[in-house]
């Protein structure tokens, strides 16, 4: 990912960047922060499921999106994203943005947090500002705990808020079938929903037994021992049609299943693409009206494509 290159492109061509959906493999609560956030042990995933941003240069920083239920404005995550690499480095410059939403709103699927990225990476170039990575990455740390890890993308271990990040060895041979119901989840509510648990083990250096149990079983390909989501228990109750589309991957064939995040799309993790489709055709007839998408692993988190 090419995000310090000297050289900037004209101003009459845009920059093209696709920033990719996450999946959290595995997902626990550890603690309550004294701030209020919550530390939480994760696997982060990273799949063929992008949303595709346009920069171009321009003397004002403005931002247009594709799709009437998403808000351009300086409340969006890009806008600020922008807006902050202007005050942190008294850059003067604007930009023109566009966002193509592929990827569902606010579906636990970091779709928002991958903008983000793409766009403090995609201005570094086009400003040619020469930012390092790592002081990118602390800008990313002040939009939200999913920015910084989606800079990254592919495999990580991410501990603490998330940010504390380590990365893992890639996925072998492994479909995902992402099923994306038309529900709301407040991530904020579940957090603090009285039916969330904590995990109540004592970690060692830093993690916890199960944590430990779940990495190995990544190392492994054992799936089954990997994917959980401790958010389940108080989405679910609320929610009763996700834990019946997750009874349904499962029955379908998925080797393991899941909400990814706060909810609500959850994943089927299937051997194969052929399994994958099978899977995704069974549940047309299970009534659920959702959405479906057959996603691959990919390395990263943010991409340039032109």
């Amino acid at each position: 990912m090419p995000l310090t290159a000297h050289d900037r492109p004209p101003v009459y061509a845009p920059m093209v960047w696709r920033s990719y959906a996450k999946v959290n493999l595995y997902l626990d609560v550890v603690c309550k922060r004294r701030d209020g956030y919550h530390n939480i042990e994760t696997i982060f995933q990273t799949v063929n499921l992008f949303d595709e941003m346009t920069f171009l240069d321009d003397k004002h920083l403005s931002m247009t999106c594709s799709g009437a239920d998403l808000d351009g404005g300086t409340s969006n995550l890009v806008y600020r994203a922008a807006s902050l690499l202007q005050e942190q480095t008294g850059c003067t410059r604007g930009a023109r943005i566009h966002l193509e939403k592929k990827i569902p709103i606010a579906a636990g699927l970091a779709g928002g947090s991958g903008n983000a990225a793409a766009t403090l990476a995609a201005l570094n170039k086009l400003w040619d500002l020469r930012l390092p990575l790592p002081r990118l990455e602390r800008y990313a740390r002040m939009l939200g705990a999913d920015v910084p890890y989606c800079l990254h993308g592919g495999a990580m271990a991410g501990t603490l808020r998330g940010e504390n990040m380590h990365p893992l060895t890639p996925l072998k041979s492994v479909w995902f079938i992402l099923v994306h119901p038309p529900a709301a989840v407040s991530a904020a509510h579940v957090y603090n929903h009285p039916l969330l648990g904590m995990n109540t083990e004592r970690p060692f250096a830093g993690r916890t037994p199960s944590f430990r149990k779940a990495l190995l079983g990544l190392q492994e390909s054992d799936y089954a021992r990997v994917v959980f989501n401790r958010m389940e228990r108080p989405v679910f109750a609320e929610h009763q049609t996700l834990a019946e589309i997750k009874n349904a991957l499962l029955e379908a064939g998925c080797v393991a299943a899941a909400m990814s995040g706060s909810g609500p799309t959850l994943f089927g993790v299937c051997s194969s693409m052929r399994d994958a489709l099978r899977i995704g055709e069974s549940l047309k007839g299970k009534n659920f009206d959702c959405r479906t998408h057959i996603a691959a692993p990919v390395p990263n988190g943010i991409e340039w494509v032109r």
